[in-house]
């Protein structure tokens, strides 16, 4: 086990033996996305009870419809945490149909200033999750002050977990700054600007991303760069499966180019810090060849 990964267990551990004061009844939590509602398990521990509503990595977030059972838990919640910037619009409708003046919420997109049109991917941004880390530990001491100290200890280690990422991405960047890529759609795009990779296609990333069709000339553009080898790999969104997609990874794959599955959810039984550690050590070891 390398040197990162025995940190990050033993960050974890030291989170699970914490020591807790009896908290009468958990707050409750509701994530629309699981990335989200691990970070709000992190800070919150065993005083919080979460429910992630996306949690199925085999499941196109686009086609995602809420059911009653997704209103039920949200008129439950104390704390509701979720993207905006209109990737998950049903959530905005939820709540406005069932007002709650003690629920706090989190829009991560609000709190990295992000508008209708932006990348909504902010999840790969290395700034996203240590400022959503820090607004689930204030809401939470808000609702539950006799637990202050509790919560930010574990946004203390929360914090530094994050800062692994961090630290691989810099240290990642120096090889990888400058480097042409190319994208199915724009998934990985923050994460892509942090290690200053140079990414080609964003009008056909961006079709793709909203169910249109890509336009022929995007789609040739596409196609040259992948068959004359204009980049060095090509990031395919693992849980999508539109044509247009499809064709690309396998002409990538044709011609010789890397492919990187990244997904939008993240995958069962991780924490996202993990999750975030693998995909850069996939993209590292497809760089090096």
């Amino acid at each position: 086990m390398s040197s990162q990964r025995k940190g990050l267990a033993l960050a974890a551990l030291l989170l699970s033996l914490a020591p807790w004061a009896g908290a009468a009844q958990p707050v409750t939590v509701v994530a629309a996305e699981n990335f989200y509602g691990d970070l709000a398990q992190q800070v919150g521990g065993p005083l919080v009870q979460v429910t992630s509503i996306m949690n199925n990595p085999d499941q196109d977030p686009h086609l995602f419809e809420a059911s009653a059972s997704t209103a039920r838990a949200l008129s439950a919640a104390r704390l509701v945490v979720y993207n905006g910037v209109d990737y998950d619009p049903w959530m905005d409708k939820l709540l406005s149909a069932a007002r709650a003046p003690n629920r706090a919420e989190i829009v991560a997109g609000k709190l990295l200033g992000k508008k209708s049109g932006d990348n909504p991917h902010l999840w790969y941004d290395p700034a996203t999750m240590p400022a959503v880390a820090r607004a689930i530990a204030g809401n939470l001491t808000r609702i539950d002050p006799a637990h202050r100290a509790d919560y930010q200890r574990n946004l203390t280690q929360v914090l530094a977990r994050l800062g692994v990422i961090q630290a691989r991405v810099q240290a990642l960047r120096g090889r990888t700054a400058g480097k042409t890529v190319t994208a199915t759609e724009p998934v990985f795009g923050y994460m892509a600007q942090a290690l200053g990779l140079s990414m080609r296609n964003a009008r056909f990333q961006l079709a793709v991303m909203n169910n249109t069709e890509p336009s022929a000339a995007d789609v040739a553009a596409f196609e040259h760069d992948l068959k004359t080898r204009q980049v060095s790999v090509l990031f395919y969104n693992n849980q999508a499966s539109d044509a247009s997609a499809k064709r690309m990874q396998k002409l990538a794959q044709q011609s010789g180019v890397a492919v990187v599955g990244v997904s939008e959810t993240m995958p069962a039984g991780r924490h996202y810090q993990d999750w975030m550690l693998s995909q850069l050590d996939v993209l590292e070891k497809a760089l090096s060849h």
